[in-house]
C-alpha cells in the first residue's frame, strides 16, 4: 500500500510542485494548509484566505485530498511571543527558524502522524537522507540554514523533493502541469515579516517605545533613537543622525536605553572572531572539537571556515556585525550538522 504523505501546502509554487512530484512518485498525498497567522496589520491585509484558496485549487487540480490545520494559537505562543521577548531583550531573533522547529517539524509532524500520515513533506530547498539534512542543490535558494533545529527523528519522516531542483525547474514544472500557482510571485515569508517591516510589527504589538540617546565611540550623544529594540548590531541605515561618515550600531544597552554607534569600520566592537553559542542543537552526532567546518552566520551569508571548542565557535576570519539572537549554522561541506544561537 502506498505511503501516506501529508504535504504542507502554503498556496505557493514550491509546495504545489512538491505535492505534484510526490503524487507522481506514487505516494498517497494529502494537502494540508497550516493556518498560522490571519491577523491584518495597519496598511496590510494578511493574505491567508487567498493562499488557502490557491492551495485548495492546486489540490483539486492534482486530484488529492485537502484539509486545513489551525495552528494559530500555538504559533502565536511559540513563534511570535518568542520573537517579541527576544527583541525586548535586545536580541535579533529569527522567527523562520523557530517556526520550523516548533510548528512545521514538530506540531505539523505530530498532528499529521496522529491523523494517519506516514510522513510529511514541505516545499523547502533542502535535502534529507536517513535523518540527515543537506543544503539544497540551488545554492541561491538553499533554505537549510532555517532548518538546522529540526531533529533527526523529524527528518527521518520528512520529504523535501524540490531540494534536488533549481527554482527555474520548479517554475517550469508548475507551468508544464498547468498549476494555478505557476506564475504566483514568491511570498515574503510570514505575514508580519516581509510586506510589513519588523519595526511596524513591533510598534503594532508593543506601541511606541521610549526614546533614548545614540552615543558615538567617543562617548558623545549625537542623536536620539525611537526605541532600542528597533536597532540591530552592524546596522547602518535608519539611524537619522546625519552628517559625514556613516554610523554603525556596535551595541545596545537595554537597561540604560542606549544605542551605541561608531564611524570606524575597524572598531573592535563591530567585529567578532570567537562568538559563544547557546541553545546548541546537533541533528546527528556533535561535531568534533578542533576539526575544521564551515559556519553560516546569517541567511545567505558566506560560509566561513571555523572550528568548535565546546560552545565556542572559532572563526578563521573575523566577521562584522554578529548580533545576539542570530543563528550560527555549522556545515560539513553540504551537510548541516546543526548550530546554535549567538550570545
Amino acid at each position: 500500500m502506498a505511503k501516506k504523505v501529508y504535504v504542507g501546502m502554503s498556496g505557493g509554487v514550491d509546495s504545489s510542485v512538491t505535492a505534484a512530484l510526490l503524487k507522481e512518485q506514487g505516494y498517497a498525498v494529502m494537502g494540508v494548509y497550516m493556518k498560522n497567522w490571519s491577523q491584518d496589520l495597519p496598511g496590510m491585509v494578511c493574505p491567508w484566505k487567498e493562499d488557502y484558496q490557491d492551495a485548495k485549487r492546486v489540490a483539486v487540480q492534482l486530484g488529492i485530498d485537502f484539509k486545513m490545520y489551525d495552528f494559530e494559537t500555538e504559533y502565536r505562543r511559540k513563534v511570535v511571543d518568542y520573537m517579541i521577548t527576544e527583541y525586548q531583550a535586545g536580541h535579533t531573533p529569527n522567527p523562520d527558524i523557530m517556526c520550523n522547529q516548533e510548528v512545521k517539524f514538530k506540531l505539523f509532524l505530530d498532528t499529521a502522524l496522529a491523523d494517519g500520515a506516514d510522513m510529511i513533506a514541505t516545499g523547502h530547498y533542502a535535502r534529507t537522507k536517513n535523518g540527515q539534512l543537506f543544503a539544497g542543490l540551488d545554492k541561491g535558494k538553499d533554505q537549510s540554514y532555517f532548518l538546522y533545529r529540526a531533529t533527526k527523528e523529524a527528518l527521518q519522516k520528512s520529504l523535501m523533493p524540490i531540494g534536488e531542483l533549481h527554482k527555474t525547474e520548479v517554475r517550469k514544472l508548475a507551468k508544464k502541469l498547468g498549476l494555478a500557482t505557476a506564475d504566483k510571485p514568491d511570498s515574503q515569508g510570514i505575514c508580519f515579516v516581509g510586506k510589513v517591516g519588523i519595526k511596524e510589527f513591533l510598534l503594532n504589538e508593543l506601541g511606541p517605545q521610549k526614546p533614548g540617546p545614540i552615543i558615538d565611540q567617543t562617548g558623545k550623544t549625537i542623536g536620539e533613537h525611537d526605541g532600542a529594540i528597533f536597532y540591530t548590531i552592524g546596522q547602518r541605515h535608519g539611524l537619522d543622525v546625519g552628517g559625514g561618515l556613516p554610523y554603525y550600531v556596535t551595541r545596545k544597552d537595554m537597561k540604560q536605553n542606549e544605542v551605541h554607534v561608531t564611524t570606524d569600520l575597524n572598531d573592535k566592537a563591530l567585529w567578532s572572531k570567537e562568538p559563544n553559542l547557546e541553545a546548541v542543537h546537533w541533528i546527528n552526532e556533535p561535531p568534533k572539537d578542533s576539526q575544521e567546518y564551515q559556519a553560516r552566520l546569517r541567511y545567505r551569508g558566506p560560509l566561513v571556515d571555523c572550528t568548535l571548542k565546546g560552545k565556542k565557535l572559532i572563526l578563521k576570519e573575523e566577521q562584522r556585525g554578529l548580533a545576539a539572537g542570530q543563528s550560527a549554522v555549522i556545515y560539513d561541506k553540504d551537510r548541516v550538522l546543526g548550530g546554535g544561537i549567538i550570545t
